[in-house]
């Protein structure tokens, strides 16, 4: 049945590059002016009226003429292509010149790579029992494009190249286990961040304490970027334009916000992160979350630092926002303790319990509600009586977050609020954003 697509011109490359990898390349596609986010329904208009930008020809005619047209045979094919092979080996050349060809072939992520000898390969095999030829997963920018299948072998050339330790490799295959892009394809530029748990934070001597985030520990930068490149090269991302959409990139991006969690301080009765998600303590493990951005706070105020968070929470604003990642200092959490929160979980239901929304973003995402204030119904009418500048008593963290929108499905349900404590103790500090739980996995089973 004749069909087409209509998709903004800014995306030509991308429509036209998955219509030909899924077997499609005469698929019907109709271009429409770019943006249409944020335009009116008038300029929508205007656009459709007018032509199509690549084609130069009216959209209106384009349209119709690619529904009312009858499918030649070449139309009709469908299905992924196959892909090529790709030769185990490169041929043999000086180190520069290969370190030149791997940039070139957007194979790094614009730094300087460790070349992945057979010989280091091997050494870094050394790391899991597992073996080279074992599937680990598989991966995909976003959904409309097709997923690749990788190795350990694979995942060890990519440690190597980010210049990952043996030793590290559990927790890297751990990582790609889950099938999770850290650079998934939207234009809305995401981050990820990973949090280690478990004895393999100590064992391979992670930094949970004083500039966790910070370049200064060689497991947290390397298993990071160890991500990246793992996500370019065997996951079919990164390739802007194409497999990446991100208008302005996001520089979390080179390492993910690798971290462990700092467990030793976390307070009594507070549990670590991978417990919460149904692991046992004395597991390693690693999770992932997903967001676009982190705001770093130290706030001295004669309020509560309980009141504190809970106003940033209240004002916070991202797109869609109905989840957040707390990353508290271990004096910070020793407060919240100090303050009669037994757990994380209860200091998080707080949190969702007492947070506002302004009103100017309640009103303009609750469209229903609008209307029903404006006609008289309670509570919306005396929400609506407090003027443009109040705190409407509806929180956007009092329930958990609907699944699935990552594809990409967890182990546990994400909480409104997450909670992670690490830090060294230097300061009352805390950093909050965005971000959601994904998936966690095991580093033990990759051993």
């Amino acid at each position: 049945m004749p069909a087409v697509s209509i998709v903004t011109a800014r995306f030509e490359e991308l429509a036209k590059t998955t219509a030909y990898k899924k077997g499609m390349p005469r698929q019907r596609i109709t271009f429409a002016p770019h943006p249409v986010t944020d335009r009116t329904a008038e300029i929508a208009r205007q656009y459709l009226a007018g032509s199509d930008p690549i084609s130069k020809q009216p959209m209106l005619q384009q349209i119709y003429e690619g529904l009312a047209k009858p499918l030649i045979d070449e139309e009709r094919q469908a299905g992924f292509l196959d892909r090529e092979a790709r030769p185990r080996l490169l041929p043999p050349d000086t180190p520069t010149n290969l370190e030149r060809m791997f940039h070139d072939s957007q194979w790094t992520d614009g730094m300087a790579i460790v070349l992945p000898t057979e010989e280091r390969v091997a050494e870094m095999l050394q790391g899991t029992s597992r073996r080279p030829d074992e599937v680990v997963g598989i991966m995909r920018p976003s959904p409309p494009h097709e997923a690749w299948e990788y190795t350990v072998e694979m995942v060890a050339v990519n440690a190597v190249m980010a210049g990952a330790r043996p030793e590290y490799l559990p927790t890297i295959l751990a990582i790609a286990s889950t099938g999770t892009t850290s650079l998934i394809s939207s234009t809305s530029s995401f981050a990820r961040m990973v949090v280690v748990n478990g004895p393999e934070r100590n064992e391979i001597g992670m930094n949970a304490g004083i500039g966790a985030l910070g370049p200064f520990n060689h497991a947290n930068a390397t298993i990071g970027r160890a991500w990246t490149l793992i996500s370019k090269n065997l996951g079919g991302s990164g390739r802007p334009g194409e497999t990446y959409l991100g208008s302005q990139g996001n520089a979390l991006s080179y390492n993910n916000l690798c971290i462990p969690e700092a467990e030793e301080g976390l307070p009594e009765g507070w549990q670590p992160l991978h417990v919460q998600k149904g692991f046992k303590a004395e597991e390693s493990t690693i999770s992932i979350l997903s967001g676009w951005s982190l705001n770093n706070i130290a706030w001295y105020s004669p309020l509560p630092q309980q009141e504190v968070i809970m106003n940033w929470l209240s004002h916070f604003f991202s797109f869609g926002t109905t989840r957040a990642t707390l990353l508290l200092d271990p004096v910070v959490a020793a407060d919240m303790k100090s303050a009669g929160f037994a757990s994380k979980q209860a200091f998080a239901a707080w949190l969702g319990q007492n947070s506002t929304t302004p009103a100017w973003l309640y009103w303009s995402t609750h469209e229903a509600e609008l209307k029903k204030a404006q006609q008289g119904v309670e509570p919306y009418a005396s929400y609506l009586k407090r003027g443009e500048g109040a705190e409407i008593p509806v929180s956007r963290y009092a329930s958990p977050p609907a699944q699935g929108g990552t594809g990409i499905a967890s182990t546990n349900s994400a909480t409104p609020i997450e909670i992670v404590v690490v830090g060294g103790g230097t300061n009352t500090f805390w950093s909050g954003g965005d971000f959601t739980y994904v998936a966690s996995a095991s580093i033990d089973r990759w051993k």
